[in-house]
C-alpha cells in the first residue's frame, strides 16, 4: 500500500461567498436554515476533496449551531478547513459569517461535518494524514480526535439499543 504524504490544513481551505436573495429566505424573513446547511455541505465536500484527492460522501453533521440570523441582501461568507483526519474519514469545520459592507464579519454559524473518501468503486479509501503547523491546528485536531471517539462510542451504543429493541419485537 502506498504511503500517503501528509497535507497541510491550508492546502484544502475553501471559501464560498453568497449574496442572499429572496429565494434563500424563510417565512420569518431570515436565511432558510436548510439552504445554509446545503452550502455548508458543499464547502465541506470541497475541503475534503481537496485534502483526499477523491470523491467524498458526508457521513454525519456532528454539530451545527445557529448563532445569529442573516437577511436579504446580506453577504454570507462560508470558510471551511480540515480539523481532523482518520483512516478514511475527515472532519471539516465550516464557519459562516455575515459580512458588512465595511468588510467586518460577524459569525452566524459553526458546523462540524464528517466526510469519507471514496475510491473508484465508491468504497472508503485511505486519506493523507494532516500536517499540523500551528498551535490552533493541534488544538483543533485534539478536539476532533475526541469528537471522533465520542461518535464511535455513541454509534456502538445506538447499535446495541437497536439490537435490544429488535429482540423484544
Amino acid at each position: 500500500m502506498n504511503q500517503l504524504s501528509p497535507k497541510r490544513v491550508c492546502e484544502s481551505v475553501t471559501e464560498q461567498i453568497q449574496i442572499l436573495m429572496p429565494e434563500h429566505i424563510n417565512g420569518y424573513k431570515r436565511l432558510f436554515g436548510g439552504k445554509l446547511m446545503e452550502w455548508i455541505d458543499v464547502v465541506a465536500a470541497v475541503v475534503a476533496r481537496r485534502h483526499s484527492g477523491c470523491n467524498v460522501t458526508t457521513a454525519c453533521v456532528d454539530n451545527l449551531v445557529f448563532k445569529a440570523a442573516a437577511y436579504v441582501n446580506s453577504t454570507v461568507v462560508l470558510k471551511g478547513y480540515m480539523t481532523y483526519v482518520g483512516k478514511t474519514s475527515m472532519e471539516v469545520r465550516v464557519d459562516t459569517f455575515v459580512e458588512e459592507l465595511s468588510g467586518q464579519q460577524q459569525m452566524i454559524n459553526t458546523a462540524y461535518l464528517v466526510l469519507v473518501a471514496l475510491d473508484e468503486h465508491d468504497k472508503p479509501t485511505s486519506v493523507a494524514p494532516l500536517l499540523l503547523q500551528t498551535k490552533e491546528e493541534r488544538l483543533e485536531f485534539a478536539a476532533g480526535e475526541k469528537r471522533s471517539e465520542y461518535r464511535k462510542s455513541t454509534q456502538q451504543n445506538n447499535e446495541r439499543e437497536v439490537r435490544n429493541i429488535c429482540k423484544c419485537n
